[in-house]
Formats: structure tokens, sequence, C-alpha cells
């Protein structure tokens, strides 16, 4: 028994394929991440109040959500490769066509017509991945997979507003759409699996119940974490803590080293080996933040939850998909993140509303409520 183990984990994971998908998405989540930073400067230079460039951020997670479940029914049906290069050539005409938006209205359409394409590309990138990696390896290889966000957010942001420094907003639309178009060069030569729609496929619907545990948890989780994208630079700043922009690299740092790790500890050892672990470091995290003063605490506090976010997300996708057929998997990854990008709106909004009333300190304890209720709901799911 212990032999075939081994000799499965030895099946190999860093295929052509499997290197190129990364390489695609790398580019993809970098060409997202360095318009992260310069869109709400973009807003305001059109006209836009804050409210308006939140809205601008917004409406792309709404797209976004309305189309995974659209998507991940596609995937199934027509295959892989068509919804994800159509994804992707919808971000690069919406990117592109932001330097001739005149109003905010107009960037507003278009950034609602961008949350579409990334929607489908996202959630089809994702399936190929788990299509690719072998199944004994599928929570080591998510977890590396993963890693391509991870890299875009470290590198994106800053890459943006340097361009925008240096250059102008053109430079940063021109070079955001150009690297998707990269993105598409590399992926072409990838083999796509060949699917037969099956009776299976024609009759589910466009949720993947076998998914559904994930992403119910991955919702609880990304409500605390909206609280961290959505408030933490204010809370520092009423803090009077500087360069609070540390906190997002830490957390970088701490994902690359945890997805790896965990990933190969949720293949040998179950789900349940990554995800209390990080539930832990998460709830730690928050205390941290709640109590620092200190731009050393923050750091701290960033590298724990880096440590703990980077161990659940990749288990759980893995779970979405481990024990599904290929014709189903792209219903499986779209429920996933349609749990994922609910739980990061949902949170941001019920934060905001509890900042008002009662300020960012108390946002940050009573976040952890939401990670509670996913201890309560993984442990009765698994006693069942």
């Amino acid at each position: 028994m212990e032999r075939d183990a081994e000799l499965l984990s030895k099946e190999p994971l860093w295929t052509r394929d499997f290197i190129l998908i990364s390489i695609a998405t790398l580019l993809i989540f970098l060409g997202f991440q360095m318009l992260l930073p310069v869109l709400p400067i973009y807003s305001v230079k059109l006209g836009g109040s804050d409210a308006w460039a939140g809205m601008v951020m917004g409406v792309f997670t709404v797209s976004a959500v309305i189309m995974r479940p659209i998507a991940g029914r596609l995937i199934d049906r027509q295959g892989r490769r068509g919804i994800f290069l159509l994804g992707l050539i919808v971000i690069i005409l919406s990117v592109f066509a932001h330097n001739w938006a005149p109003t905010i209205l107009i960037l507003l359409i278009l950034r609602f017509i961008h949350g579409f394409g990334w929607g489908a590309s996202s959630t089809a990138s994702s399936t190929i991945a788990s299509d690719i990696i072998p199944k004994s390896r599928l929570g080591e290889g998510m977890g590396f997979f993963g890693l391509t966000g991870t890299f875009g957010m470290a590198i994106g942001p800053a890459y943006g507003l340097w361009l925008l420094k240096d250059y102008d907003f053109n430079t940063v639309f021109y070079i955001s759409s150009g690297i998707v178009l990269v993105s598409i060069i590399i992926a072409l030569p990838i083999k796509y699996p060949i699917l037969e729609t099956s009776l299976e496929t024609e009759k589910k619907g466009i949720i993947e119940k076998t998914a559904m545990l994930p992403a119910i948890v991955m919702f609880f989780i990304t409500m605390n974490y909206g609280s961290i994208v959505s408030f933490i630079a204010l809370y520092a700043g009423q803090k009077r803590v500087e360069n609070i922009g540390l906190f997002f690299t830490v957390y970088a740092a701490a994902l690359l080293i945890s997805r790896p790790y965990f990933g190969r500890l949720t293949d040998r050892k179950g789900i349940s080996s990554a995800v209390y672990p990080g539930i832990i470091f998460v709830i730690l995290s928050m205390f941290l933040i709640y109590y620092a003063n200190s731009l050393s605490t923050f750091l701290i506090a960033g590298f724990i939850y880096g440590i703990g976010f980077g161990a659940i997300q990749p288990a759980l996708l893995a779970m979405s998909v481990r024990n599904v057929s290929y014709s189903r998997r792209g219903a499986a990854n779209a429920t996933f993140y349609l749990g994922f990008d609910l739980g990061i709106g949902v949170g941001s909004v019920i934060w905001g509303i509890i900042a008002d009333y009662f300020g960012y300190q108390t946002v940050y304890l009573l976040s952890i409520i939401p990670v509670i209720v996913v201890v309560l709901i993984y442990i009765i799911r698994s006693v069942k």
C-alpha cells in the first residue's frame, strides 16, 4: 500500500502543459493586479468622486460573480480552450478601451465588461490546471498553481504605480492588455482535453453540489479577508503606522512558503491537515491586528495571515475538484470561486457598515466570527 502511494506521488507534476498554464495565468494576474491601484486615480482624473471610484472597483466583482457559474457550465459543455481564450480576448479589448473612456460612466461600463472576461478566463485556467495535475498530487499542484496569483499580487500593483509615475495612464493600459495578449500566445500550445458532453453534464445545473462545502467554507474565510483588503490601510493610518503596504509584501512572501508546503501535506494527510492549522493562523493574525500599534506587529500579523490563508485556499480548491468527473470540473471551479468572490464582496459591505458605527478596530475583532462559523460548519460536515 505504501509503495503504491509512493509510486503515485512520483507522477510528474511539472509537465510542459502545467508550466505553460501556470505562466499564462501569472501574466493574466499581473495584467489584472497592475490596474488595481491605478484605476481609482484614473477615476478621479475623469471627474469621479471617491464613491464613484469605489463603484468602478466593485462593479468588476459583480460581473465576475455573474459570469463564473455560466462560464463553468460552458467550460464543461463546450470545452476549456474556447472559453479561456474568449475570456482573455474580452479582457484585452476592455482594458485597451480604457484609453478612450471619456467619462466615469463609460469607465464603469468597461470595468463591468472586464469582469465578464475575468470570470470566464480565471475559472477556465483553474479548471485547465486541475485537468493537467495528477490526482495524487492535486493539493500540491494547486498550491503551486495558486502562486501565480501571489506573484501577480506581489509585483503587479507596484509595477502599475511605477509605470504611472514615469509614464502615463495610456502606458499602463497598453502594457496591461499587451501582457494578457502574451498569455494567449503562451496558452495556445497547451493540449486541452477533448471532452464528450455526457448525460451527467446535460442534466446537472451550473452549480456543482460536491463543491458546495468548500465554497461555503471559502465564503466565510474571504468574508474575513474582505476586512484586510478593504480597511487595513485606513486602520493603520488611524494608528499612525506608516508604510503599511509592506503588510501585503510580507503576506505574499508567507503565501510563497505556505501554499506548496500545505499542498503537499494535503495530498499526504488529507484536507483537514491544512484547514485546521490555517484557521488557527487566521484567528491569531486577527487578534494581532486588533491589538497592533506598530508596523512590526502589523507585519507579523501579515505573515501569520499569509501562512493561514495559503494553507486553506489550495486545500479547499483541491477538495472542490478531487472527486468530480472531468465533465463537471468547470462547474466545480466556478462554484468554488463563486464562494470566494461573494465572501469578499459581502464582507467588504458588512465591515464597512460596522466601521462607520464602531470603528476599524472593532472590525478586526468581529471578523473572527466568520472564521469560527467555518470551524463549526467544517466539523459538523466532517462528522457526517
